[in-house]
């Protein structure tokens, strides 16, 4: 019985479960967006948000320049640094603008991705469901950051609450519309007749 053993274990031993999670995660902080399995998706959710929320915890220490900081927030900080150090990966290379670019992961946690969600409880990341890959059929999923409407070229900007109003009241104005000249039609030809 698997009584309280929560997580898919995709066939897979410990070791090299952690080392997967390990590389997705890395990967995701540094390119911000991968397509994987769907359960893969799921599982890298939770493990993914728990290392972000560990640097949202500190607050402003996460992001705020080392010299502006009492040597007790230095502390906290180098400490949050050092824990996540332990499972996520240093560098990664990312091509930006077509050039090689050696990235810190941990840096970008906690200057970047701690910034950027620092009012949010909590639903850092979403799945988008792909279809199915083609050699084995399985569900693929893309995974990424949740950002402001905006902020990134590649996504599309959401409609402001006022636009969705506004082209709420576009049919039922319409309606009225022509509701109001049929019946003046209707008072045109009794007047008429």
């Amino acid at each position: 019985m698997r009584h309280r053993n929560a997580g898919r274990q995709f066939s897979r031993n410990t070791s090299h479960r952690k080392a997967m999670f390990r590389a997705l995660t890395a990967n995701l902080v540094a390119h911000e967006r991968i397509e994987t399995t769907d359960a893969k998706a799921k599982e890298l959710k939770r493990v993914a948000e728990r290392l972000i929320t560990h640097a949202v915890r500190l607050g402003e220490v996460a992001y705020t320049p080392q010299d502006k900081l009492s040597p007790t927030d230095k502390a906290k900080r180098h400490a949050a640094q050092a824990h996540m150090g332990r499972f996520l990966r240093r560098f990664a290379v990312v091509k930006q603008l077509g050039e090689d670019v050696k990235i810190d992961l941990v840096e970008k946690v906690f200057l970047d991705l701690a910034r950027r969600f620092k009012g949010r409880p909590g639903g850092y990341t979403r799945i988008i469901k792909l279809g199915h890959r083609r050699g084995d059929n399985a569900p693929m999923a893309l995974v990424e950051w949740v950002v402001e409407a905006g902020s990134q070229p590649h996504m599309p900007a959401r409609r402001s609450a006022k636009a969705k109003t506004d082209a709420a009241d576009k049919p039922a104005k319409k309606k009225s519309e022509a509701g109001e000249k049929k019946a003046s039609k209707k008072t045109a030809k009794a007047a008429a007749g």
